[in-house]
């Protein structure tokens, strides 16, 4: 009875164990299988698109973010979130991301999945002596492009967020902690400099702003990738992504506050299809 309860008191710690292996397997089967995908992409063969007709790309792509910028929850002090070159890799929190587009020669449509776990050290002051800043946001975005010119596309859409952020905060008294979650809208105006379908050599510039006070009072946005086409179907490409956040909501104890930029590299893999 004792050998067998004794057992049973490991199979928690068992379990753990096994979900851990689990989750490194899985993580690289999702790694392994970005090669395998390009070695058979590369020798696949496809139609460049007709201008009338509507073409598919989807991208799921890396970014490795961090934060500057302020935010407050409820009674605690406003803290300071800064991250310099240096911090990035010390500080490093994946996101990961999924892109898709529908287009024809004169039109796009659009959607954004974004989420990223963040986690970022404040910037100590008179009422801070040490604290961290954590932030999980998941932003959802829709729009609609035109062509107007052979390399600029302009349009609309909307970005769903929703953000989970959390202080722990050493103060000259005190150590506290706050979280809070919140859900908005926010409309945006967008415009797009990148080059033609049908070309080996890609790049683009994208940049969009909204809020407008429906959701934020603003948000911003500047994304800038070059990359290379190695088959009809298959594309890679790498660049900078800066997103500006500016919301503020509540008094008192139901005041949150969340004025950050966050930024880092992507990498993106890209299938025409």
């Amino acid at each position: 009875m004792i050998v067998a309860f004794q057992n049973l008191k490991r199979l928690p710690m068992i379990s753990s164990i096994i979900f851990k292996h689990t989750m490194y397997l899985r993580l690289a089967s999702f790694f392994i299988s970005i090669p395998v995908l390009c070695l058979v992409t590369l020798s696949a063969s496809a139609q460049a698109p007709s201008g009338n007709s509507w073409n598919f790309l989807i991208e799921p792509y890396l970014m490795f973010p961090y934060m500057n910028g302020s935010t407050g929850i409820g009674d605690l002090p406003d803290v300071s979130v800064d991250a310099d070159a240096g911090d990035i890799f010390s500080n490093l929190r994946l996101g990961a991301m999924l892109y898709g587009e529908a287009y024809t020669e004169r039109w796009a449509i659009s959607t954004d999945i974004l989420y990223m776990n963040l986690k970022q050290d404040v910037r100590t002051g008179v009422l801070i002596n040490d604290g961290s800043l954590q932030a999980k946001q998941f932003a959802w975005e829709v729009s609609g492009l035109r062509k107007l010119l052979p390399w600029l596309d302009v349009g609309v859409g909307g970005r769903l967020n929703r953000l989970k952020a959390g202080a722990d905060l050493t103060t000259n008294t005190t150590n506290r902690s706050r979280s809070t979650t919140e859900s908005w809208f926010d409309p945006i105006l967008i415009a797009r400099i990148k080059n033609a379908t049908d070309e080996k050599l890609l790049y683009q510039l994208r940049t969009d702003i909204g809020g407008f006070g429906v959701g934020a009072d603003l948000t911003w946005q500047i994304q800038a990738y070059v990359g290379y086409r190695f088959s009809p179907l298959f594309q890679v490409s790498a660049g900078y992504r800066i997103i500006g956040i500016d919301y503020e909501k509540g008094t008192e104890d139901d005041r949150f506050k969340y004025d950050i930029n966050t930024s880092g590299p992507v990498v993106r893999f890209g299938f025409n299809l």
